[in-house]
């Protein structure tokens, strides 16, 4: 086949191609969707976005009940003298967090920069120093304690700042029901120092140490707590969006 064959064969195809493509119609679901907000993201990589809720700016703890017990000092607040809960409640969330486990290591296993984020005030993403330090895989940072190991192990050193990026929905429960009946479980996914550990992990109940977990019924909006496990872990730059799906309007008699 000669060139100027070969361009009349191209040309015819690309010609086939355009008639093919004029016939076909749009797929439209005809659903009417809401516009989605505008949001502005932050201006550094961990900052607040435009729609957030800062929890703890560095300055003070007054959006939580105890946080008058914890050190601050340089923007950050010292786990001390108690867990820290906010004062307000929160459904379907996601949740930035920094933490800092001490840079003098102390102690081994879960006695070494141990705390945790409680989600809904008893679903608990364990803070532990896992960098070369042995424990129960169910137990380390990421995990959902005593749930889920993490995936993958992406602790930073002992002091150096580390990131939670977490999206939680909340388990729904029937309100009518005399025993507990889950009628869709919680799920969580996080980020830890941008790598994904937990991938819309169904949770299987509230947080236990000495039994399995199991859940029971509560409020679809409850408080998020910081543990104090006895170790100085530091926190800061604490963030929150409340998250809701967009509701389209489907077309009528479909």
């Amino acid at each position: 086949m000669n060139v100027r064959t070969l361009l009349l064969v191209s040309a015819g195809a690309l010609t086939a191609l355009g008639a093919v493509g004029a016939l076909q119609k749009e797929y439209k679901s005809g659903v009417v969707w809401p516009e989605p907000a505008v949001v502005t993201p932050g201006k550094n990589p961990g900052d607040a976005p435009s729609d957030a809720t800062v929890l703890f700016d560095g300055k003070d703890l007054s959006k939580w009940q105890g946080g008058e017990k914890w050190e601050i000092r340089d923007g950050y607040a010292i786990v001390k003298g108690g867990e820290i809960t906010t004062k307000d409640a929160f459904g379907d969330y996601q949740l930035h967090v920094e933490f800092a486990t001490p840079e003098e290591v102390k102690g081994s296993g879960q006695g070494r920069g141990n705390s945790g984020v409680f989600l809904a005030n008893r679903y608990e993403v364990q803070v532990l120093d896992s960098f070369d330090n042995k424990t129960y895989f169910d137990g380390q940072c990421a995990s959902l304690y005593k749930q889920t190991p993490p995936m993958v192990n992406v602790c930073r050193k002992p002091g150096e700042w580390q990131t939670y990026d977490i999206v939680f929905t909340a388990p729904r429960f029937d309100e009518q029901a005399k025993e507990v009946k889950v009628l869709k479980p919680g799920y969580v996914t996080l980020i830890h120092n941008g790598v994904v550990v937990q991938n819309h992990f169904e949770l299987q109940g509230n947080t236990y140490y000495d039994r399995p977990a199991s859940y029971q019924k509560h409020p679809l909006k409850q408080p998020i707590r910081l543990q104090n496990h006895g170790n100085p872990v530091k926190f800061r730059n604490i963030w929150i969006r409340e998250i809701k799906p967009l509701e389209g309007k489907k077309p009528e008699g479909k």
